[in-house]
């Protein structure tokens, strides 16, 4: 990380764009004069007392010059600023109490040694929605994602000479929209939860609008290409050896990420609509004229068609249509993401081929992974878009961080769910309990998600007029999305999960429940298998409330160390085939 000014004590580099703008300051107002030589007699001594000879505003904090190397960055947040006044009537100098020493240079010079490995993969990460209330968060959110990312490295991937990197893809807060219109036809009643709303959830109705969509859309690709730019500048050997790109994209992110990647707009969709009224109109009957007149506008229409294909043609031939991004992407992984409702609303239905080319086609991406929490709100599948059945076939579960020896995700034998969608509750009519799936995997076997104590107490009290089976009963009943069975259980111990994992063909409960049919409950047809797997669940915690879960899970993922070692299994895995088909990672 390049730096000039330094924060006391961690010396830390501060933000290259606020760093430059101290330097340039402190240039015009000190040039000429000596600094002190010795840190270690400075460092630690604080400026009491002292007014500021020189002040600089930033966009979030100010900095005040008492000489030419004592400096302090004070934040003007109102906390911050209501703190600083307590303090100095308690008579605290502002320094002292609230100000951070920043100091020009380095302490101590680096060295050769101390240079990380090679990069060979970055990860551009891209927010969703609310970035507009808090705009440093996606940095932040990065920063988490890039210390777990540097333990779970130390832990599992030490002895590759190869490096990922995770840099924040910040969109949002450059762009403009509808300037404060929407601010000033705000009521002021209850006015802090109406600008939270405005500075969330307007971002997508922004999305859905006309007029603001391409301004979205064109602010997200330019970050992306204006930041892939400026790393290739900075480190020239990442493109010449062949350096990969993925992009983690969050909630609305991800949807906007897949549209430049894929190019779509909403024209062509009022394009099909239009033609599909027209073949319509042939059905009924009509009148001479009316018929006239319909043939004369087809004719139109389509001569219109014609000049539009040919002045296309004559564009593309003097000017090569340059792509959306300057760089191909390896893997697409999603957070927490509405696409598949977005793309369900486009219409988008399921295919006849287990091909990912159905939704994002791998000449594009060579990769869709779909990362979610069972709990997440604003999460969907992906999988059953494109082949109808997945829908009765269970997520794969990605392993728990600190899970010995795990089985690859690429082995792992599809789940079924039951024949039926489950009811979010217990109702009158359910007599029997519902039927166990076949574990996950044979090594880790899927946890119930009504698993935990906190859930089993929900359990009890939601369906006590329904539920007079008692304990065994009640485990087996579904609070959730969850399908799979209590393992724990005297019953799914029964029905012996061996017998299971090898043949999921025939599943018959003791209390005579019927078998699963073959046709469309949800069996694979071995010619009808996706590729690869795309939908990825998140375990729950064994004493996790799911309602509060509901709340926290969209934003979980940043710190999740299970995701964390989920992403750098796919893209060193990638990493060590490309360089040796041979010796695979066990991870």
């Amino acid at each position: 990380m390049r730096g000039q000014w330094f924060i006391d004590g961690t010396w830390q580099p501060l933000e290259e764009e606020e760093s430059n703008l101290i330097e340039q300051e402190h240039l015009n107002c000190f040039r000429g004069q000596q600094m002190q030589e010795n840190f270690d007699m400075e460092v630690s001594k604080p400026v009491d007392g002292k007014e500021a000879v020189h002040s600089l505003k930033l966009s979030r904090n100010h900095v005040d010059w008492h000489n030419v190397d004592e400096v302090y960055l004070y934040s003007d947040a109102t906390t911050s600023k209501i703190a600083r006044t307590v303090t100095q009537k308690l008579g605290f100098s502002k320094a002292s109490s609230s100000g951070t020493r920043l100091h020009r240079g380095y302490v101590e010079e680096a060295t050769l040694e101390d240079k990380p490995s090679q990069t060979t993969h970055i990860v551009f990460v891209v927010h969703g929605i609310g970035q507009k209330m808090d705009q440093g968060r996606i940095i932040k959110n990065t920063a988490m994602m890039r210390d777990t990312a540097r333990k779970i490295e130390e832990k599992y991937f030490c002895n590759l000479a190869t490096h990922v990197e995770f840099l924040p893809v910040e969109w949002r807060s450059k762009l403009t929209l509808d300037g404060d219109t929407v601010d000033s036809i705000t009521p002021d009643k209850v006015r802090g939860l109406r600008d939270m709303l405005n500075s969330s959830a307007m971002d997508i109705m922004y999305y859905t609008s006309p007029l603001y969509r391409d301004e979205l859309v064109k602010g997200l690709q330019q970050e992306l290409n204006r930041l892939y730019m400026l790393f290739c500048s900075r480190n020239p050997e990442f493109e010449e050896k062949g350096g990969k790109v993925s992009i983690v994209s969050h909630s609305l992110g991800c949807v906007i990420t897949y549209d430049i990647m894929t190019g779509w707009n909403p024209v062509r969709l009022y394009e099909q609509l239009l033609q599909k009224e027209e073949e319509d109109l042939e059905d009924r009957w009509m009148s001479y004229e009316e018929q006239h007149l319909i043939e004369e506008l087809y004719i139109t229409k389509q001569r219109l068609r014609e000049i539009e294909e040919r002045l296309n043609e004559l564009k593309a031939s003097t000017i090569s249509k340059t792509p959306a991004l300057k760089f191909k992407v390896e893997n697409f992984f999603c957070m927490g993401s509405p696409l598949a409702v977005f793309l369900a609303l486009r219409g988008i239905r399921p295919g006849n081929s287990g091909s990912q080319d159905h939704i994002l086609p791998r000449t594009i991406c060579n990769r869709l992974l779909n990362i979610f929490h069972p709990t997440d709100p604003v999460a969907y599948r992906l999988e059953p878009l494109i082949l109808k059945h997945y829908s009765n076939i269970s997520p794969v579960q990605i392993h728990w961080y600190n899970t010995a020896n795990p089985l690859p995700y690429e082995h792992m034998k599809p789940s079924f769910l039951n024949p039926t969608k489950e009811p979010t509750s217990v109702t009158e009519n359910e007599t029997i309990p519902t039927i166990p799936s076949p574990a996950t995997s044979p090594v880790m076997v899927r946890r119930h998600y009504g698993e935990s104590i906190t859930n089993i107490g929900k359990a009890s009290i939601l369906g006590a007029a329904s539920i007079g089976k008692g304990l065994g009963g009640m485990l087996f009943s579904r609070f959730g999305r969850s399908s799979a069975p209590t393992s724990q259980t005297s019953e799914s111990g029964k029905e012996g999960s061996e017998g299971e994992e090898k043949k999921p063909v025939v599943c018959q409960s003791a209390v005579g429940t019927p078998t699963f049919p073959h046709s469309s409950s949800g069996f694979l047809d071995p010619t009808l298998e996706l590729e690869h797997r795309i939908d990825f669940e998140l375990r729950e915690g064994l004493v996790e409330s799911r309602y509060w879960s509901a709340v926290t899970s969209h934003t979980a993922y940043w710190s999740s160390m299970d995701v964390a070692l989920f992403l750098l299994t796919f893209m060193y895995k990638q990493d060590q085939e490309d360089a040796d088909k041979s010796n695979l990672d066990p991870v």
